[in-house]
């Protein structure tokens, strides 16, 4: 049997991460009774939304020793969400001052963050400039579900070791790359980067420059260094073996099928036949799940990017309810999501919430990945939901006791996926969903204070 938690005790909860997902877990946790510590290593709340022009030394970002930098953002980035459904549900995201756009900017994103975490007083939970090594569960006998979290603050080189009952990680997945594989790269002689220190097009002026990758970064950087770039190829996995298709409006950008292979005379062949001397590779390839500083005996492993076993993405059997994770689905409206999992967890740890037994978490797990491998789904998307989201969301606010996911919400969701996808140019600027905006203004109007 799980722990049972008597009704509604406190409990001593460690935060790891300032980002959205950490900012709206210590709200949560507080709310619940909780007294709370975030971690962060930054100097300020927003996570992966702190634009900075610092990129790091190692372009592909695969060596160890590398001095890591917590943001992927770049200079042009806009939401590819609208902000309306973007927000957590009792502090909209509305229009205040600054970016008045539908799509905003990065840095509208982070003033957004910034004022959730003054409007409920987060930043004096919050430890800045602070890193966690090592997070670890106590082995001391009696005192079973109590972790231990050394961390160093950089001013003071203060090193704290110190005993939680419960951690949540929410330390965000935009910073440890995931690279293409591609053959005959080792004796290739042009230049490879990830997507991840990608900040401004200026430096590929003329040059010729191949994207992998079919995500909104590809779709947005491909664009972005379009005006400068001598040439752009997009190749990705997803496009059929002989796509060679020019982008309308483009003189210089051009989508292909996957990369073949590469030659030490700098030419990249494609699947489509194609062969183009190239002077820069970017993978835009998304990122891996990375735990450095957790030590779990096995109990939550990182597999092909599925971490697991979790119990609804959150909680690991073996361990629950005093270590969990928030932030881990992906191709999802995230600010949402991560307030469900944050009233979760804190209401399971104060006991008004009461999880299923270990064995039938594990059950539950089991039954899900196999329901994964009959419908052909890799690993490595496991956590991907896309529409599978809300009904997620649903059963998070069932167990919480508070309401599923606004009609609206999920409509504006869809109606953008279509519009990025039949016009990835003018979606952010260009829309008819008028309606659905006016009705989550009328739902803003009852939050707003």
């Amino acid at each position: 049997m799980a722990p049972s938690l008597s009704p509604l005790r406190s409990h001593h909860v460690a935060v790891i991460g300032a980002g959205a997902a950490g900012l709206v877990a210590a709200r949560e946790l507080r709310r619940e009774g909780h007294s709370v510590v975030v971690f962060e290593r930054q100097k300020q709340v927003g996570g992966t939304w702190i634009y900075t022009d610092h990129v790091e030394p190692d372009p592909l970002s695969v060596d160890p020793t590398r001095p890591v930098v917590h943001s992927s953002v770049y200079a042009t980035l806009r939401t590819n969400l609208p902000r309306e459904c973007m927000g957590y549900r009792d502090f909209p995201f509305s229009v205040r001052s600054g970016d008045q756009r539908r799509f905003p900017s990065h840095g509208e994103v982070l003033a957004y963050l910034q004022e959730f975490a003054k409007e409920f007083e987060i930043e004096e939970m919050v430890r800045f400039e602070t890193e966690v090594e090592r997070v670890a569960p106590v082995a001391t006998e009696g005192e079973s579900g109590k972790w231990r979290v050394e961390s160093t603050e950089k001013e003071e080189s203060v090193r704290r070791d110190e005993v939680y009952d419960a951690v949540v990680v929410c330390n965000g997945h935009y910073i440890e790359p995931r690279l293409a594989e591609i053959p005959g790269i080792s004796s290739w002689p042009g230049k490879e980067m990830h997507s991840h220190n990608y900040r401004i097009p200026e430096p590929f002026k003329d040059q010729v420059v191949v994207l992998i990758g079919n995500s909104a970064s590809a779709v947005d950087i491909s664009r972005d260094i379009a005006g400068f770039a001598k040439e752009v190829h997009v190749a990705c996995r997803s496009n059929a073996a002989d796509t060679f298709i020019k982008q309308p409006g483009y003189s210089n950008l051009w989508m292909h099928s996957m990369i073949e292979r590469v030659h030490e005379d700098g030419s990249v062949v494609f699947q489509n036949g194609q062969t183009i001397l190239v002077d820069v590779i970017m993978h835009c390839t998304g990122y891996k799940y990375h735990f450095p500083f957790l030590e779990t005996n096995g109990s939550v492993i990182v597999d092909d990017n599925r971490v697991g076993p979790l119990y609804k993405d959150v909680f690991p059997p073996e361990l629950a309810p005093w270590l969990s994770f928030i932030g881990i689905p992906w191709k999802v409206v995230p600010f949402p999501l991560f307030e469900l999992q944050s009233k979760w967890i804190a209401g399971v740890l104060s006991g008004r919430i009461m999880l299923p037994s270990k064995e039938d978490m594990m059950k539950d797990i089991k039954s899900f990945y196999a329901t994964l491998e009959a419908q052909g789904i890799p690993k490595r998307y496991t956590h991907r939901m896309g529409i599978a989201q809300f009904e997620y969301n649903d059963w998070l606010a069932m167990q919480c006791g508070c309401p599923g996911t606004e009609e609206w919400r999920k409509e504006m969701y869809l109606v953008t996926g279509e519009r990025k996808r039949t016009k990835p140019e003018t979606y952010r600027d260009e829309w008819e969903d008028h309606h659905l905006v006016s009705q989550a203004y009328q739902d803003f109007s009852l939050y707003t204070h």
